[in-house]
């Protein structure tokens, strides 16, 4: 057999023992074997290529020496023909021979040998093929021409006077010029823009052009009569370039004639391909942006816009908001967008308000060298905002991310501003210092209008920067009020430096925030301990101010900006009632019995008879520790569980806890009814049975609170944010409304898991334009239907008609239920004047000319006074891009917006609630004094009231009577009004206010009434005179072809509910819209002497009901029944 071990030849004696330890440093030198890498030829031409061409350094020394020597030798030209004696008299020979002094001719001699020298080795170290394409180049010929000769008069003397052009030389200074420009570039690793090379060539060229007609005009010029000058040669010259051609300098011999011929051709040829490509490379340089330069960044504050396209309605939103705030007058905008600029934007930003602003870049915010053009690295903060209407949102999401993630990777010290879509995606920004998620905020905000009426509008005119002027000079009274209270906006500061707070240092939160907002108009609406980065919205009672603490406030200004104007007299009252409130309360608290929950009592019957205005319990300064008791997380105040006449079997299922199935990562977690098993996926299903029940409509659940209904085209993540809000803990469990989910698609497993442990929440695969879907799931007894935008009808080709199918759909909607509360999301703010749109509405129309007065006089909110929108109607996610620009001055805006939506929870933080003033209520008549009573009892800070006014058939006869006069002077309907005897329609469009209490301001409502007459009437003067009898009759004909039509809508429901086997009993539309007519408005921190009207809403504060309970008087048996505040689907408070 073949031995394998036989062929293994045997190691090397250098391979011992003692090499193995000590490696290869015993190995003989002839073992080893250098081997050297060269980089370069090591040849001679090699290494004088490698000095003269490939070395950056040494490559630019040598075009600068050779483009010194160029201009050295037109200079001595020049200083040659200057120095010629003038009363010399020349003829044809001095063309050929001329005057040359030794000390020139040496110097030019001396720098045509090393001219020569240069060319001849450049030419040899960049030939590559044949020499004679190096040689028959335009430069070898051009410096041989310059050069040779003054070699040749070395030899003959008599040659030394021969003229040579070498002022010609001043082409091959511009070439060297040129490649000097390059060779810098590469050496100093910096690249200029096009723009510029492109000016450096333009320049030389028509300097070169010039040079050379001047010097070859003056030297062919000596042959003639008349000699010129140098100076007349460039007058000359400059004379026929610019095609003026006085005439006084002519040339008079046919060389220099044939030289103005040849500079003439050569320019009409060569300048305008150099004006061409310049004018090309100016284009291209205004689509792409320019640079914006490191002085102007180091010396100027700057911010950087990063988007990926940029419409003109996201750009004047972004800057109307942004420059709003005094501080950022000073500070640029600097726009790094991914496309080419939109036509629309090109022409705003040539504005000189914004030109010297706002500088626009075309670049992405992925490449460094964009990013070093917008010099990001020292912005003051970078805001990423994404692209809302693409169709795929988790595409436009994960391009946000990478622009985060590549902003955060090339300055980590630059604040982000983030904007993203889809809440999913939100965990992947948690870096940045603000994030926005529009459906985190979209459905939480619509959740809110359900229970508390007109949230978004709330929380829209919040957000918004303006200085509560619009509207002011509208004579409709709820014009000015509105527009006014829309002004306030959320301020902080610290206690200690405060006018308004200091005083109360020590005392509680409550009563901080009363006498504030007695003394000062202000609302304490939270507070920030030094120690915490969590701000507490409404604390309550047992809270106590300190010096460190962070007061946030809602005002039209903030207190830096504002003047004191004190009266001593009333300061000195304020102060001894503060004085006496502390010993009442101590007096009155040993009489109190602990009752079962908080009430606000009504006055005694005596009081209220005798017309004496009853007096207020005073609010605490210092909190009792008896008067506060902890909550029970499990307990639920909205019942009393001690009978069991209230205690519903029910209760037994619920419990309250944590969502146990989050549907995204970041999703807060907060304290909502859940139950305590969840329900099977089939039972989730509203129209269809299972084997649990039978049920195949709302109808059949027989709910006892009306369903909300939400469509939205599928189940999102961002929808778990719409229920949880509804299913707080700190909402009453027998006012929970059922959800409705209509859906366009079947939800996916997820989130049927996420929704499953919620009560009262339902699903039913449908459209809203489909009649029978909105049947079946409960719109004819719907307490609200909330419509979202659809993702697949965000864009459309053409601007503002991603909304057409929304638009329409919710109209019709309208028509069939016209009293049927809908809230619509819309992609374009613009679009709400399309909204419940009724062509003959003489007072929407009159409201669409405000708003253009509006918009002229450069208000930032003109849509405002839209009734759908200040109706919380309509609401829109742009109109919530502000917050985010607000952040960059109030860090605090995003947090305490969060903590209002219910997206955040924090210990011992408030929440947003309402509740509704009734009959019984009026007397307590003023906004203060509810204040008060508020903040006595239950502890609650109010921060606005949604007011509703309505309209009977009367103010209707008389809106028709201003919409017929809108078209007719002032004049005429005074003359009218004189014949008549009548009084003037009343004022915004008859509306009547119905109020219980007795105003001295109604004694000026026949001026205001004429007031809002003449507004109407200089709004709209386009159509013709006609007569009032006429068009009262029109008007009483629309509303009989009106009445007929509901009818016949009305007929067409009930048909259709019958068709299904549904009860037709529930629908009453026809009777509920001809009843009356109304429009509603937020008012936002009203003035403590606004009068209380009848059924208005107001917005609180209340504290967290988990860390105390306030304990109110029990006066039910001395005092009369209690009175309970609210409609049940709402949070309520005892009145």
């Amino acid at each position: 057999m073949f031995d394998l071990e036989s062929e293994v030849p045997p190691l090397p004696p250098k391979y011992r023992f003692k090499d193995l330890l000590l490696g290869d440093q015993n190995l003989r030198n002839e073992d080893r074997v250098q081997v050297e890498f060269f980089p370069n030829e090591c040849t001679f031409k090699g290494r004088l290529k490698l000095f003269f061409i490939k070395n950056q350094r040494s490559s630019l020394r040598i075009r600068v020496f050779d483009f010194s020597l160029k201009v050295l030798s037109c200079v001595l030209y020049m200083y040659r023909v200057l120095a010629e004696d003038p009363a010399k008299e020349h003829g044809w020979s001095s063309i050929i021979w001329v005057e040359r002094s030794f000390f020139i001719w040496v110097l030019q001699v001396f720098v045509a040998i090393i001219c020569l020298f240069e060319t001849l080795l450049a030419t040899y170290l960049s030939c590559k093929g044949s020499i004679w394409e190096q040689i028959l180049q335009f430069k070898f010929i051009l410096e041989m021409v310059n050069t040779v000769p003054f070699l040749i008069s070395i030899i003959s003397v008599p040659l030394r006077n021969l003229f040579i052009p070498v002022f010609l030389n001043c082409w091959l200074a511009k070439k060297s010029l040129e490649i000097m420009i390059n060779d810098f570039h590469r050496a100093t690793q910096r690249t200029q823009s096009a723009m510029f090379y492109q000016v450096v060539i333009l320049i030389s060229t028509l300097f070169c052009l010039i040079f050379t007609c001047i010097c070859g005009f003056q030297h062919l010029e000596r042959a003639g009569e008349k000699k010129l000058t140098v100076f007349d040669s460039w007058y000359f010259c400059i004379v026929t370039f610019s095609t003026v051609g006085f005439g006084d300098v002519t040339p008079s011999v046919w060389p220099s004639k044939l030289l103005v011929i040849i500079m003439i051709s050569v320019a009409l040829v060569v300048l305008p391909m150099q004006f061409e490509q310049m004018a090309y490379l100016w284009m291209e340089s205004q689509k792409s942006g320019g640079n914006y330069s490191r002085r102007r960044a180091e010396s100027e504050k700057h911010v950087v816009l990063c988007v990926r396209s940029l419409k003109i309605d996201l750009l004047m939103d972004f800057l109307n908001e942004f420059y709003a705030h005094p501080e950022l007058q000073e500070h640029y905008v600097i726009i790094l967008c991914a496309t080419e600029m939109d036509p629309q934007v090109r022409r705003v930003l040539h504005i000189p308000l914004w030109s010297q602003r706002v500088m626009y870049l075309q670049g992405s915010a992925l490449k460094d060298k964009d990013l070093i053009r917008a010099k990001l690295d020292n912005a003051n903060g970078c805001f990423i905002l994404s692209s809302r209407c693409e169709v795929d949102r988790t595409a436009a999401d994960h391009q946000t991310i990478l622009r985060a993630w590549a902003v955060k990777d090339f300055a980590p010290k630059c604040p982000i501003y983030v904007q993203i879509l889809m809440p999913e995606n939100k965990f992947h920004v948690k870096f940045a210092d603000h994030v926005v998620c529009e459906d985190e905020f979209k459905y939480a905000m619509l959740a809110l209008n359900c229970i508390c009426p007109a949230t978004s509008t709330f929380i829209t005119l919040l957000v918004h920067t303006s200085q509560g002027l619009e509207g002011s000079q509208s004579p409709v009274q709820w014009h000015q009020t509105y527009g006014t209270c829309s002004g306030n906006e959320v301020y902080n500061i610290a206690l200690m430096d405060s006018v308004f707070f200091s005083e109360y240092i020590g005392k509680s939160f409550t009563y901080t925030s009363f006498h504030a907002q007695k003394k000062y108009g202000v609302c304490l609406i939270g507070v920030r301990c030094k120690d915490s980065k969590s701000i507490l919205l409404n604390p309550g009672p047992q809270f106590r101010m300190s010096p460190s603490d962070t007061c946030f406030y809602i005002n039209v200004t903030k207190e830096e900006e504002s003047t004191f104007k004190t009266q001593r007299t009333r300061l000195s009252v304020i102060a001894d009632m503060g004085q006496k409130c502390n010993v009442a309360v101590d007096l009155q608290d040993r009489e109190i019995q602990p009752s079962s929950g908080p009430t606000l009592c009504l006055p005694p019957e005596d009081i209220k008879s005798s017309g004496r205005r009853p007096s207020m319990d005073s609010v605490l300064g210092v909190p009792d520790p008896s008067f506060l008791h902890a909550g029970d997380l499990n307990s639920d105040q909205s019942e009393d569980e001690t009978l069991p006449s209230n205690k519903d079997q029910s209760t037994e299922k619920h419990m309250k806890g944590y969502p146990p199935n989050l549907p995204y990562i970041g999703s807060s977690a907060t304290l909502c009814h859940l139950l305590k098993d969840k329900v099977p996926f089939c039972c989730l299903r509203l129209e269809k049975g299972c084997q649990h029940n039978n049920f195949e409509d709302a109808k059949a659940y027989s709910f006892k609170n009306k369903p909300i209904i939400v469509s939205a085209e599928t189940a999102g993540n961002g929808l778990y944010n719409f229920i949880v809000p509804l299913r707080a803990s700190y909402r009453l469990r027998k006012d929970l409304n059922p959800i409705v989910l209509l859906l366009d698609n079947k939800p996916g497993t997820p989130f049927l898991e996420a929704i499953c442990w919620f009560p009262l929440v339902y699903y039913m695969v449908g459209s809203i334009a489909n009649l029978d879907d909105l049947l079946r799931c409960g719109v004819s007894f719907a307490a609200n239907v909330v419509v979202v935008d659809k993702e697949s009808t965000m864009s459309a080709e053409e601007d503002y008609m991603a909304d057409a199918k929304t638009i329409v759909n919710v109209q019709t909607l309208f028509r069939l239920f016209s009293s049927l509360r809908i809230i619509t999301e819309l992609t374009h703010p613009a679009n709400m004047r399309f909204m419940q749109f009724r062509a003959k509405d003489c007072y929407s129309l009159a409201l669409s000319q405000l708003e253009k007065k509006e918009r002229e006089t450069g208000s930032n909110m003109a849509f405002m006074f839209r009734l759908p929108f200040a109706a919380g109607r309509i609401f829109s996610i742009g109109m919530l891009d502000t917050l985010l620009y607000q952040s960059f001055v109030k860090d605090y805006m995003i947090s305490i917006i969060r903590l209002l939506l219910g997206l955040d929870t924090t210990p011992g933080s408030g929440f947003l609630c309402c509740i509704q003033i009734s009959e019984e209520d009026l007397w307590i008549r003023t906004y203060g004094r509810l204040y008060q009573k508020l903040s006595s009892t239950v502890g609650d800070v109010p921060i606005g009231i949604y007011r509703t006014e309505s309209q009977t058939e009367d103010s209707l006869e008389a809106q028709l009577s201003v919409c017929a006069g809108m078209s007719a002077t002032t004049g005429d309907f005074d003359d009218l009004k004189e014949q008549k005897g009548g009084a003037p329609p009343a004022a915004s469009g008859g509306l009547h206010r119905s109020s219980t209490s007795s105003d001295p301001s109604d004694i000026k409502a026949p001026l205001l009434r004429r007031k809002s007459v003449q507004w109407a009437q200089k709004l709209n003067r386009r159509g013709p005179r006609g007569d009032q009898r006429g068009a009262h009759k029109g008007s009483k004909r629309s509303l009989r072809t009106r009445r007929s039509e509901r009818q016949e809508l009305s007929e067409l429901v009930n048909n259709r509910m019958k068709s299904l086997g549904l009860s037709s009993s529930t629908h009453d539309d026809v009777k509920a819209d001809q009843s009356t007519q109304s429009h509603s408005y937020v008012l936002i921190n009203p003035p403590p002497e606004t009068r209380l009207e009848l059924n208005d809403m107001v917005y609180v504060i209340r504290p967290d009901p988990l860390g105390f309970i306030p304990v109110a008087v029990d006066t039910t048996d001395s005092l009369g029944s209690k009175t309970s505040l609210g409609e049940p689907a709402q949070t309520e408070t005892p009145l």
